[in-house]
């Protein structure tokens, strides 16, 4: 999970709201929703970080805050995030994401400026995700389910490959400010690598520890 900056909400998606007895259902040109979700969200799904497409085959509306509970929010842009299918379908325990969330509850909101889900998660080595706040663990494990096995293996699979063909070469800090731009995507607005947020939390904890044993000599 990253921080999503939220653009402009779609022109159809205003004007259909100011229409009389407007609603999620009769919103019929949802693929430009579609593809403003997937815009500003480079390319990656608002929870695990796999890769979604602006299409009907290509992802998920997501509502952070349900439908069924809270109608008055179903076409606030704000409330809409794009999702990956999360293995929908499948047996309960291999489903995650949106297809895992349902109707429940999340602490946070990724596209919620106040909220920074960055800084409240860790990704291990191992590829595990954590979080030090124990009701947003929780939602994580429960909720969301984003340590499930194949999550957990294709991070582990990132995290392996950008040591053996970055970090084995000992780069220097320079080097190392350089990736992470990359690996953010700065000065850009095309798409991000799958699951980039965990090279992003490996090299900024290895940047700070280079500057603070440069410090100490």
């Amino acid at each position: 999970m990253r921080n999503i900056s939220k653009g402009a909400e779609p022109k159809s998606l205003t004007k259909h709201r100011c229409s009389t007895n407007s609603d999620y259902g009769n919103y019929s040109e949802k693929d430009d929703l579609r593809t403003s979700l997937v815009k500003e969200q480079r390319g990656l799904c608002c929870y695990c970080m796999q890769r979604i497409r602006p299409n009907i085959d290509g992802m998920k509306i997501e509502h952070w805050q349900c439908q069924s509970r809270f109608p008055q929010r179903q076409l606030d842009y704000s409330n809409l995030l794009g999702a990956c299918f999360g293995c929908e379908g499948q047996e309960p325990n291999r489903q995650h994401c949106d297809t895992r969330k349902g109707d429940q509850d999340l602490t946070y909101n990724p596209a919620n400026p106040n909220h920074d889900v960055e800084s409240t998660l860790k990704f291990l080595g191992d590829g595990t995700i954590v979080s030090e706040e124990p009701d947003f663990y929780r939602e994580i494990i429960e909720v969301l389910n984003l340590n499930e096995g194949i999550l957990i293996k294709n991070r582990r699979a990132v995290l392996d490959v950008f040591l053996k063909e970055v970090l084995s070469a000992n780069p220097s800090s320079a080097k190392l400010e350089k990736e992470l731009k990359k690996w953010r995507g700065d000065g850009s607005s095309s798409d991000l690598p799958e699951f980039c947020q965990v090279i992003i939390y490996y090299l900024g904890r290895k940047i700070r520890a280079l500057s603070y044993r440069k410090n100490q000599r």
